[in-house]
């Protein structure tokens, strides 16, 4: 079963059990894969989010797909959303915005990060935030995890 969802100017596809997500930077566009059976993920009735009162490492919750972004939401709200990401080496975000503020949290590897122009290179601990409104982009220099918050104000679009 596939639902399509569209992320300002990226199209994204998600199946139920998984997120595996090839990032096409001439197209502009994600494209979804099988993911291996050794892949393993918790899921539940909220399409694929953390259980709750259950602990879970970070690295065993998204694995690094060769040549691919991989994604899963943990949690979301009408506040917001927090989302892990998976980069292989050399996978990127091309530059856009968001109508809200982002918090990137690094889990392992390395990102370069602009934002309005500015390059950043963050590693693992390190946070960076991003503005509503102001245009960004992420490359994995490495193979990286990094947890996204969404920070909506209250009253804004889910």
């Amino acid at each position: 079963m596939r639902r399509r969802r569209y992320c300002r100017g990226h199209r994204f596809t998600r199946r139920v059990s998984f997120i595996r997500l090839t990032f096409i930077k001439d197209v502009g566009r994600a494209v979804a894969h099988n993911v291996p059976s050794e892949v393993k993920m918790m899921s539940d009735s909220r399409n694929n989010m953390l259980d709750v009162s259950t602990v879970a490492a970070l690295i065993d919750l998204v694995a690094v797909a060769p040549a691919a972004i991989v994604s899963r939401v943990l949690a979301r709200t009408t506040g917001g959303s927090v989302t892990l990401f998976a980069f292989a080496a050399g996978q990127e975000l091309s530059e856009h915005t968001a109508p809200f503020d982002a918090l990137v949290q690094v889990v392992d590897g390395r990102l370069e990060i602009t934002i309005a122009g500015k390059p950043l290179s963050v590693g693992p601990s390190e946070v960076v935030v991003m503005p509503a409104n102001v245009p960004h982009a992420l490359r994995a220099t490495e193979d990286s995890r990094m947890i996204l918050t969404m920070l909506r104000e209250v009253g804004e679009g889910v």
